[in-house]
């Protein structure tokens, strides 16, 4: 028997990071939007928990017990008493280390899978009190749609999402790490005056949850917002480059995905995204561009045998 699951990747629309806590982490407020742009995890039987990873980064990942996936199967077993073994295979489309969540959506697909195989009783609100001991983005993953995410992005309150959103993603030649990112913004904030360093909690990105009730493209973009921005532009001075190309091809918005280093161009329609995504493939801006577009549901079940 085997399960597979299809899952998607995100686009933070918008987040704003308050001071860093005591324990290390930042407090957050951030839209999530799930596109379409999967992952694909089939789980069948084996012996203990193995794991193989397809698609053209698949080198850039590990698959021994430190994958996110592999511990999300491990967690379940042990939180549900199972003691049958579970082989995973990833076929990765979602950019690694591209800010877009591709090893929380793993986790995400390998404890919905893993539950279906096992016949383990276990309801969606346990997976996702079990992914977020995960990681913070793994139960955004599991729930899909948009919604707004706070502490570490963990806490999650869905929002009210209108029409479909076109997106083109530009995909960097090389990853970010997040901590690293997160680092140079608290490098960052040591060199400004303090009435301007970062609050102990962040804003909430009302002005985007109320553009997104409209449907409305031009409403949305220019709410969006990341605080990343600057950091991750410092470790990677190369997406001003695409950001650059994005804008001057008639993009609507041009918005680091997360800690980036994806780039996601806001477009008016799906028409305009394929004259963009042509745009920005001639002038070699990117390993690889994308269209998608979102919202769109969360880790699913797409194969029983």
């Amino acid at each position: 028997m085997s399960v597979k699951v299809r899952v998607p990747g995100k686009v933070n629309l918008a987040l704003r990071v308050g001071a860093r806590r005591e324990d290390g982490y930042h407090e957050l407020a951030t839209i999530f939007q799930a596109v379409s742009l999967y992952d694909e995890v089939e789980a069948s039987l084996g012996e203990g928990v193995t794991c193989e990873m397809l698609g053209t980064q698949a080198h850039l990942v590990q698959v021994g017990d430190n994958n996110l996936a592999v511990r999300a199967a491990c967690l379940l077993a042990e939180r549900f008493n199972v003691t049958d073994g579970v082989h995973l295979v990833i076929d990765k489309r979602i950019p690694v280390a591209g800010g877009m969540a591709g090893g929380s959506a793993d986790a995400a697909a390998a404890l919905l899978a893993c539950a279906r195989l096992w016949g383990v009783d276990a309801s969606f609100e346990d997976l996702v009190s079990l992914g977020a001991t995960l990681g913070a983005d793994v139960p955004f993953a599991l729930m899909g749609g948009c919604a707004l995410g706070q502490g570490r992005g963990e806490v999650l309150t869905p929002v009210l999402s209108r029409g479909t959103y076109s997106w083109v993603l530009a995909f960097a030649h090389q990853g970010l790490s997040t901590p690293a990112v997160f680092r140079t913004l608290d490098d960052m904030q040591e060199r400004v005056p303090e009435s301007m360093r970062l609050a102990s909690h962040p804003p909430m990105p009302a002005d985007v949850m109320r553009a997104l009730t409209t449907g409305d493209p031009t409403i949305l973009a220019p709410t969006l917002v990341n605080d990343l921005h600057a950091p991750a532009l410092a470790l990677a001075p190369s997406l001003a480059t695409t950001i650059r190309a994005g804008q001057e091809a008639g993009a609507l918005a041009a918005l680091l995905s997360g800690s980036g280093p994806t780039i996601a161009f806001l477009v008016s329609d799906e028409y305009a995204a394929t004259d963009l995504a042509v745009n920005l493939s001639s002038q070699g801006v990117a390993r690889e561009v994308r269209v998608v577009s979102g919202p769109v549901s969360g880790a699913t079940v797409i194969e029983e045998k």
